[in-house]
């Protein structure tokens, strides 16, 4: 939790209360649904949490926003974006729903009233988002056919919108149908720590 305050040192006391209280919600629902990995879970705000908000350090998404987190998993970039911008609209969608019922009910217990859930493929979703957000669900190419329905054409924020993903290692072969349009920018620009090392968010804009 002294790595978040580090990066982000203008939190409210209400996001301190709710990010300090994830180590324990997700620490519980670990032992019964097993969506961090055991090994992993010591780590939790420097390899899911501060990752997650590597997002906040490429954009600040004005109020009114609207974002979906396609395949969230226990709830991850989804939760710690969803505190980070209170007035930002969360939706998490997953595949598999008992990882989905843990994000719902951790965002619950935190008192997030910004996130909403879905046990849902991605492909069945047809709302309309300025932003998806993703971390490492599948390879890019992938991701953007998917998506690239639910972005919408209304623009609110300096970014125009357009799927943002967490992302490691050799990005190339990925990127090259979008060379001309995507950024990518690696993790350590913003966190010290070795873990950050071969990470990156990846932005691919979408007209």
């Amino acid at each position: 939790m002294l790595t978040i305050k580090k990066y982000f040192p203008s939190l409210s006391e209400k996001q301190i209360a709710q990010f300090e209280a994830l180590y324990d919600l997700y620490y519980d629902w670990n032992n019964k649904i097993n969506v961090i990995s055991r090994k992993d879970i010591e780590n939790l705000y420097l390899h899911h949490v501060l990752h997650s908000l590597a997002i906040a350090k490429v954009i600040n998404f004005r109020a009114g926003t609207t974002i979906m987190d396609m395949g969230c998993g226990g709830g991850f970039p989804g939760i710690p974006l969803a505190i980070m911008f209170p007035e930002v609209e969360f939706h998490l969608v997953d595949s598999i729903g008992k990882k989905v019922r843990v994000a719902s009910e951790i965002a619950n217990a935190i008192g997030l009233t910004n996130v909403r859930t879905s046990h849902s493929r991605a492909q069945d979703i047809k709302d309309k988002y300025n932003f998806v957000v993703s971390r490492a669900v599948m390879q890019l190419p992938e991701l953007v056919k998917i998506c690239r329905k639910n972005i919408s054409k209304e623009q609110i924020n300096s970014m125009p919108n357009g799927i943002i993903c967490l992302k490691g290692g050799d990005m190339t072969a990925e990127t090259q149908p979008f060379k001309n349009c995507v950024e990518i920018t690696g993790l350590e620009t913003f966190f010290e720590e070795d873990f950050f090392k071969d990470k990156k968010v990846v932005y691919v804009p979408i007209g």
